[in-house]
């Protein structure tokens, strides 16, 4: 009897996704993405300030710190998340590889954007 009754497909074992359920899940990675870039600009702005005056090698003092802060910035993205009221127990690894390359991204081309237009 049981090979007479067939399976419901699989998408329909799960709950089906509507179109709002579609656009909210879209709107919250936007945003979980403007996060992880605008923490990116500030930890590098932070580093950019905090780092020092570059010397005759390129090389800024602080440089350790610079790193600090932007490994800071990664780990504030939850706090963030949570007053955005994301939850971000929900997110996996890849979600996470891809919030802090987003982050580091952005700290990147805003420490070098500001330290090439500083040194003369």
């Amino acid at each position: 009897m049981s090979g007479s009754q067939s399976s419901p497909p699989a998408e329909e074992k799960g709950k089906q996704r509507t179109s709002s359920d579609k656009q909210k899940e879209h709107i919250r990675r936007i945003v979980r993405t403007l996060i992880a870039c605008f923490l990116g600009m500030i930890t590098g702005y932070i580093s950019f300030v905090v780092g020092g005056t570059p010397d005759a090698s390129m090389i800024q003092p602080n440089l350790l710190l610079e790193i600090l802060i932007l490994m800071a910035g990664v780990v504030v993205q939850k706090h963030v998340m949570v007053l955005f009221r994301i939850d971000p127990t929900k997110l996996g690894s890849k979600d996470w590889f891809y919030q802090s390359f987003m982050t580091f991204a952005l700290w990147f081309i805003t420490l070098t954007i500001l330290l090439t237009t500083s040194v003369q």
